[in-house]
């Protein structure tokens, strides 16, 4: 199950990076995702929630909620047997608020944590490219969401490098 955050596709957010995007990346990764969770060292609930973040949105000028670019959940949503997508939008937040993995939050600079904050990990901060995951043990959360940002970051340059478009970006122009 996908969502896509309507909102998100204002003029305030990147002109490269569409929640079209962000599922074509989730899609790109979901193969080795869903291959990796039939491990049980991966974890062993068998679900995973994944966020996307769009990259121009940020603390500064959006909040949380208008920031999230896209959403996809594994799994049957009526099993679950935690709040996954809460885990990991805590997770998430985390990253987007520091612009760090929420790992190096947690265990190097745990000063950044503000109160509310989880105390889980499993999100990233790659180049401006914030995604989290909640489900599988924290280290793998932290490695599925990092293939998500990644695919999304290739994505995201071929896109660019196949831009024809003027010197300047405008919001009606094709990416």
């Amino acid at each position: 199950m996908s969502h896509t955050n309507s909102s998100s596709g204002s003029s305030s957010g990147s002109h490269f990076v569409t929640a079209e995007l962000a599922a074509q990346a989730v899609g790109m990764a979901l193969p080795l995702i869903e291959r990796a969770m039939q491990h049980s060292f991966v974890g062993e609930s068998g679900f995973l929630f994944i966020v996307v973040m769009q990259p121009t949105l940020t603390p500064a000028n959006s909040s949380f909620e208008e920031a999230i670019l896209y959403e996809h959940a594994i799994g049957d949503r009526s099993k679950w047997d935690a709040d996954y997508a809460g885990f990991a939008h805590a997770k998430t937040r985390i990253s987007w608020n520091t612009g760090l993995d929420s790992h190096v939050v947690q265990t190097q600079r745990p000063h950044l944590l503000e109160p509310d904050n989880t105390v889980l990990w499993g999100s990233v901060a790659i180049e401006g490219i914030v995604v989290g995951a909640s489900g599988a043990n924290a280290c793998y959360d932290e490695a599925f969401a990092g293939v998500v940002a990644m695919c999304l970051r290739a994505l995201v340059k071929d896109r660019r490098e196949r831009y024809r478009g003027g010197l300047f970006l405008t919001a009606s122009q094709p990416t």
